[in-house]
């Protein structure tokens, strides 16, 4: 799901293979904290049964962090941030998100809750950038790496967007300290529905400075596919990695 929002209030419609005029992200003073309050109180508890969270010390309290979620289904973008708030700030939260999802209803909540859009087959230049930006500002990026909803189970191939982005925020200034944190999401049912249970586990921190070996290229692959190992070891099945996706990484 999430990578959104417009420098203007509204999200054009673009054809497929172009991206979003301006790439910009705010989160709206009113709205965010009222979502995240119901959310977190009302929403999440009444339509859940049990919502378990391991794992939530291995999110940094300070610098720049992307969240690295597996994508199960669209509650996933309201359960990282009541899974990370005790340690990251909601406000800081910005989200990718395809430009689909930044359209209609669903689109005006989402560009006010800080995303943005991304073309995911044709990432710009201008979301690279806004991201590193973000990650500059020390806020909180969430990025799902599978870039769509699979609800079979398995961990498919990652997108190698989220390592070059990691990489080209660390480069851009000596010490950032750029942090990856992978996170396993796993319902009980394909299909949540009322009382359907839900574990959150949050992996151990990817450190992006101890990959930069300079070939970014060489470097991005090894971000990627320890990230995709993580989240298989934070998935419930025994086989959680397609039989492709590590060779398709390895060929990439």
């Amino acid at each position: 799901m999430m990578e959104f929002y417009s420098s203007s209030d509204t999200c054009q419609h673009t054809p497929a293979n172009s991206e979003v005029a301006a790439t910009t992200s705010r989160v709206s003073p009113w709205l965010s904290p009222l979502a995240y309050l119901l959310g977190r109180h009302c929403l999440l508890p009444l339509f859940f049964g049990e919502i378990r969270i391991t794992g939530q010390k291995n999110i940094p309290t300070t610098g720049p962090v992307i969240l690295a979620p597996t994508h199960r289904a669209r509650w996933d973008a309201l359960l990282v941030p009541y899974a990370t708030a005790d340690y990251r700030r909601e406000q800081d939260l910005r989200f990718m998100v395809t430009i689909d999802e930044c359209q209609g209803l669903q689109g005006w909540f989402v560009r006010r809750l800080g995303g943005f859009p991304v073309n995911s087959k044709h990432p710009s230049i201008r979301t690279l950038r806004h991201g590193v930006e973000l990650l500059q500002q020390e806020k909180t990026l969430v990025i799902f790496p599978e870039g769509n909803i699979f609800r079979d189970g398995q961990v498919h191939q990652l997108k190698p967007g989220i390592a070059r982005l990691a990489l080209s925020a660390e480069s851009s200034h000596s010490g950032l300290g750029v942090k990856i944190i992978p996170i396993g999401i796993n319902y009980s049912q394909p299909y949540p529905n009322w009382g359907t249970d839900v574990s959150i586990e949050i992996g151990s921190p990817i450190k992006v400075s101890d990959y930069m070996n300079g070939c970014i290229k060489q470097d991005a692959k090894s971000i990627t596919t320890d990230l995709a190992k993580a989240l298989q070891q934070l998935s419930h099945q025994e086989t959680k990695v397609t039989n492709h996706a590590f060779a398709e990484i390895t060929n990439s």
